[in-house]
């Protein structure tokens, strides 16, 4: 597929400009991410459904393909954005780290660009990861804050446009963090209940892939939920078979959409090939349709701990989503 953007948006960050230099990447006008390399990588605590289905010996990730893995996600993102590589500064306690995406998200609607939630996580093995957020997020700049209730980053929130949000609650998050932070940072939050225990994290079910435009399972949801929600997006309907497949765990760099894929490690034929292969074909479809380009990357060692491509990624920005494709 090709594609087309258009120029970069008129309007630049606050802060940001020819004569006032971005000061954090929030701020910075190109794609901007955080990731984590996988040295404290471990599944040594089953936390997601996903996990528990796997026997203990299965389950136990080969850390040399996982920081390939890694790298090759690393290397596709830097290639066009700026790549921030969280610090580990242990490998014990901290064994889902890697997944970033939790750790909490940046405010992409208030003008100064410098605010950070930090996730207050409901599951226990995690909580060690709020003390490396708050203090790295800090030395660049940022304002940060934690939630009194649960809450588990941009896998959990994702913005709309202006200053709309979806969030999911109801197994990891609390409705509660999302009326605190409508009152604290004058914010709309669309809210949908995640009753699915494979589908725990909003990012499992819901993908904004533009501004105007957003995958939805809403057979998940109620139907004054999906209601409230068509009131700021445009909802492009995905079935819960291809969320299982991990169809909304995707992320935007620019016009190209990255997804994980294992395909090729899987026998052609079985019921895991073809539910791979049906995800990949309708998620192809969906990026052809919208002028977009679409990258696959294997990430197969990230599943024996319950996670896809959107885990690994936390938004800094979200200038990708300033470009209208043509």
């Amino acid at each position: 597929m090709t594609s087309t953007t258009t120029q970069a948006p008129a309007e630049p960050a606050v802060g940001a400009g020819p004569d006032r230099p971005a000061a954090n990447p929030t701020q910075l006008q190109r794609p901007a991410f955080l990731l984590n390399a996988p040295f404290s990588y471990r599944t040594d605590v089953a936390n997601n459904i996903w996990m528990e289905e796997l026997a203990d010996a299965e389950r136990v990730p080969d850390s040399r393909k996982a920081m390939t893995q890694f790298l090759e996600l690393y290397g596709f993102l830097a290639g066009d954005a700026l790549v921030y590589v969280l610090p580990t500064p242990r490998t014990d306690g901290l064994q889902d780290l890697v997944f970033t995406a939790n750790l909490g998200i940046v405010l992409e609607h208030l003008p100064d660009k410098d605010t950070v939630v930090v996730s207050n996580f409901a599951s226990v093995p995690r909580r060690g990861e709020t003390a490396v957020g708050v203090p790295f997020f800090e030395s660049m700049g940022y304002r940060t804050f934690v939630p009194e209730t649960w809450f588990e980053g941009e896998a959990e929130l994702k913005h709309l446009h202006d200053n709309v949000y979806v969030g999911g609650y109801g197994q990891r998050s609390q409705r509660e963090t999302y009326d605190w932070m409508e009152r604290e940072f004058d914010m709309k939050v669309v809210k949908l209940e995640a009753t699915d225990r494979y589908l725990y994290h909003l990012d499992c079910t819901v993908f904004p892939i533009t501004r105007e435009q957003t995958l939805v399972c809403t057979e998940m949801y109620e139907e004054d939920e999906i209601a409230e929600l068509e009131q700021y997006t445009e909802i492009i309907d995905v079935s819960a078979d291809l969320c299982y497949a991990g169809i909304c765990n995707s992320v935007r760099l620019h016009n190209t959409i990255l997804n994980a894929s294992h395909i090729h490690d899987l026998k052609v034929g079985t019921e895991d090939y073809q539910s791979e292969i049906g995800k990949n074909r309708a998620l192809e479809d969906i990026a052809g349709n919208l002028a977009f380009e679409l990258s696959l990357i294997n990430l197969s060692e990230y599943h024996k701990g319950g996670a896809l491509l959107s885990c690994m990624v936390l938004h800094l920005n979200r200038y990708s989503y300033a470009f209208q494709l043509i």
